[in-house]
């Protein structure tokens, strides 16, 4: 009952939007709304719809955001909180990660930094049709403290999901099968670790250390190596691929000494080696990640920098990239 309470809730609330420098069929350069699922952590474009998806870590639900900026209700919430989402719009799927790390509505101690997985909707009716647990004995022998965060999807719908407060990163495949393509000491933190993730077409998978900043190049083995970079991403958080090849990195400072930016990387030997193409300082607080459109690269900031601050904030921006 709490829950359709919610979610009447955040549909009956009186929620405006501004949408700045628009044009006619286009996106405009800037969506600023207000949710009642408030802090979205993680951005998608739907182009089956032509709109954003969002998460939310107050109440874990998803909503479609047009460009009037006014969010609209997609699907239930699969756990306390969503962070990543990927539309597999082949697959007619909508992927999200779901985990609890202590500041969702319904955050508990018996879910905190152990409820971990991704939820599988249909992309088309926004109905929940499978959830995959990445917090089983078999995944995580050694136990320990889990909360997935980013995801990125291959060619054939295998999903490759992060886990920040461990050591690993785990590989689904279509049919919901979950294994560990990679454990290793160097992508674990005390803090926050291995964040951000893409699927690049050669086969490899990227992502990016939220605390050192360190880019991490993992083969379809499992093998992992550390891209070379002239100066580390520290903060980096979400991670986008553009049509073009290029890596798009935010970085924010929200859990680390990093700088809130969009940066633009290029590489010339599948991402033995990068180098930063532009930096783009980001006007709004608190950036987490990206979602490459037709229209540009948007950037979303759920006002998390409010929330870790101990403040209330049910606004959101979500803003094109100059370059990207």
């Amino acid at each position: 009952m709490l829950g359709a309470a919610l979610l009447a809730l955040a549909t009956s609330l009186p929620i405006t939007a501004t949408a700045s420098g628009s044009a006619a069929g286009c996106l405009p350069v800037q969506l600023d709304g207000r949710t009642a699922d408030r802090y979205p952590e993680g951005v998608a474009w739907d182009p089956t719809r032509r709109m954003f998806l969002v998460g939310s870590l107050a109440t874990g639900r998803i909503s479609l955001v047009g460009r009037d900026g006014v969010p609209r209700p997609f699907g239930v919430a699969p756990g306390v909180s969503t962070f990543g989402l990927h539309v597999d719009a082949v697959r007619n799927r909508l992927l999200v990660t779901y985990a609890d790390i202590g500041n969702g509505e319904r955050s508990s101690e018996s879910t905190t930094y152990k409820q971990s997985g991704i939820a599988i909707y249909s992309l088309r009716t926004g109905r929940l049709e499978r959830r995959v647990d990445l917090n089983t004995p078999r995944l995580n022998p050694a136990g320990g403290r889990h909360g997935v965060n980013d995801l990125a999807i291959d060619a054939v719908g295998n999903a490759y999901v992060t886990d920040p407060a461990s050591d690993a990163i785990y590989k689904v495949t279509p049919s919901g099968v979950a294994s560990v393509l990679v454990r290793d000491e160097r992508l674990r933190s005390d803090t926050i670790g291995a964040n951000g993730i893409v699927w690049l077409p050669s086969g490899y998978v990227l992502t990016v250390r939220y605390d050192t900043g360190t880019l991490y190049r993992i083969s379809p083995r499992g093998e992992l190596s550390v891209t070379g970079l002239t100066s580390a991403l520290v903060g980096g958080d979400g991670l986008a691929l553009t049509k073009n090849g290029r890596l798009i990195a935010i970085t924010n400072k929200l859990g680390a000494p990093g700088v809130e930016r969009a940066t633009v990387l290029s590489s010339t030997d599948n991402f033995r080696t990068a180098r930063v193409r532009s930096v783009e300082p980001w006007p709004v607080a608190g950036p987490t990640t990206a979602a490459v459109t037709p229209d540009g690269t948007y950037v979303l900031s759920g006002r998390i920098d409010v929330l870790l601050a101990g403040g209330w904030s049910d606004q959101f921006t979500i803003r094109r990239m100059t370059a990207g």
